[in-house]
């Protein structure tokens, strides 16, 4: 399977202009690293960014929620500071996934430009 995709990507890299072949090596499949730091390009770097910042703030608020929580005596101490680490928590775990989510749509955005790009790459071909 790989050999097959390998002869695809020759063949398609064969019918491409200079600036179009290095658009398309642009395009390689990436490992999380690169996914991460593609988060923090584009138009909404600065939303990531903030959302960044937000996340260990409630992480920090979640750390101190936990101390005060082994630190109190009465059952109602115990439930304010546990149902505020339960919240800044879930806060974590839903900036988290949209960070995933963004990386995800990315990695669509980029399969999608390959797929037009091998699709005018074969249009080009047959004429």
């Amino acid at each position: 399977m790989k050999s097959d995709k390998e002869s695809i990507d020759k063949l398609i890299k064969e019918t491409l202009t200079e600036e179009e072949a290095k658009f398309y090596e642009n395009l390689e499949e990436q490992n999380v690293l690169q996914m991460i730091g593609g988060l923090f390009q584009g138009k909404n770097k600065w939303l990531l960014v903030m959302m960044n910042v937000v996340t260990v703030v409630f992480f920090g608020l979640f750390i101190y929620c936990l101390v005060q929580f082994f630190n109190v005596e009465s059952t109602k101490e115990l439930l304010k500071w546990g149902l505020g680490s339960i919240v800044f928590l879930l806060g974590v775990s839903m900036l988290k996934i949209f960070a995933w989510m963004q990386m995800d749509k990315n990695a669509i955005i980029r399969e999608l430009k390959r797929l037009e790009l091998q699709l005018s790459s074969l249009s080009g071909r047959m004429s």
